[in-house]
């Protein structure tokens, strides 16, 4: 059973752009911290200085997802001074289509009657029964939205047609529960891309990792920072001189991927990863496949190289988890790479003795 909404939406807010160009916070329910406020204000386009119009845009900050919808207003005779304005949702869940279309008919709501009111009254309808339904402004139904359906939206195959073979380091990067930063100066290709990334590690489904749309903001950073392993959106290529935030810096724009020398070790590539790698390909490139039969491939994949790991675990005390035996894996005489790579993952597994 899925959360009732209730337990998953946190709130809505409004930022309005009126005809002087100011974009200011109008209003929101129930409340919204200071800290908060501010940041989402920086992510809708209405405070940029760039004046491109995002339609939509989605993100995380302190296990905090948001959601926001921007559009411009064409004579709408209930907003006369408001030139465009920007719905937000924040959330407990990664459900970009959810919220996305949740969104457009608050926007719609609000463009017809100028009021927050109409909008909180659909908002709480979802809010406490997980559905909205207006002839004019269209229907929303929570349930539609499966979790799943969310993981799976992104393309694998688009990844891997563009990385080919250096997608395993994408992999391995995952597996390790490493630092993944990717830039690329267009905000929907970071979302499509980053968002795509976890389906790599399918058998974690945590999504919580995911934080698709950062700035380069002392507060955001720190919070980033926090974080074991993450993959990390970023518009701004000066996040490139940023070492202290990545393992593995993505440029998206140039398809180039470097691995940092902290972690060249951990990283170190053998037969294993060739392996992997070219399962990866082969799997991606079949035109028969879907995205999703090239996650399940690739997820048998994972499925070995973990046994393989638990088949070198012992349990010491009858109620501990599993921890990994060195000797038993120094016996298997793996090549050195694979040997490398298992006992960094058992480490991301937290299945090392310390």
């Amino acid at each position: 059973m899925a959360e009732p909404e209730t337990q998953l939406l946190l709130g809505v807010g409004l930022i309005e752009k009126d005809s002087n160009g100011d974009a200011l916070w109008v209003w929101c329910y129930p409340s919204v911290t200071a800290e908060l406020r501010a940041l989402l204000l920086r992510k809708c386009c209405l405070t940029d200085e760039s004046k491109l119009l995002h339609t939509f845009v989605f993100g995380q900050y302190k296990r905090t997802w948001f959601y926001i919808t921007t559009v411009e207003v064409q004579d709408s005779p209930a907003l006369k001074k408001v030139t465009h304005f920007s719905i937000v949702l924040t959330a407990k869940d990664f459900n970009p289509e959810k919220y996305a279309a949740f969104t457009r008919i608050l926007c719609r709501i609000y463009l017809k009657y100028g009021s927050p009111v109409k909008m909180m009254e659909s908002y709480i309808a979802v809010l406490t029964k997980g559905i909205c339904q207006s002839e004019e402004n269209g229907s929303f139904l929570s349930k539609d939205f499966d979790a799943r359906k969310a993981y799976l939206a992104g393309s694998i195959k688009d990844i891997v047609s563009q990385f080919g073979m250096e997608t395993v380091i994408l992999y391995t990067a995952l597996m390790l529960k490493k630092r993944i930063v990717v830039y690329h100066p267009r905000i929907e290709a970071i979302q499509e891309f980053t968002r795509t990334l976890p389906a790599l590690v399918w058998h974690r489904q945590d999504w919580s990792i995911l934080h698709s749309y950062v700035h380069l903001n002392e507060e955001e950073v720190e919070a980033l920072k926090a974080c074991t392993g993450y993959i990390a959106g970023f518009t701004d290529s000066e996040v490139n001189s940023r070492p202290d935030l990545y393992d593995v810096y993505v440029n998206l724009a140039d398809s180039e991927i470097t691995i940092s020398p902290v972690v060249k070790e951990a990283m170190t590539m053998g037969k294993l990863h060739k392996e992997i790698g070219q399962l990866i390909v082969q799997s991606a490139e079949d035109p028969d496949k879907s995205d999703s039969q090239v996650i399940k491939d690739i997820s048998l994949k994972t499925k070995e190289i973990l046994s393989t790991l638990a088949s070198l675990t012992e349990v010491s005390d009858g109620n501990e988890k599993p921890t990994l035996n060195s000797e038993a894996l120094k016996q298997k005489r793996f090549p050195p790479a694979t040997e490398n790579f298992l006992f960094h993952l058992a480490a991301a597994e937290q299945m090392l003795k310390i």
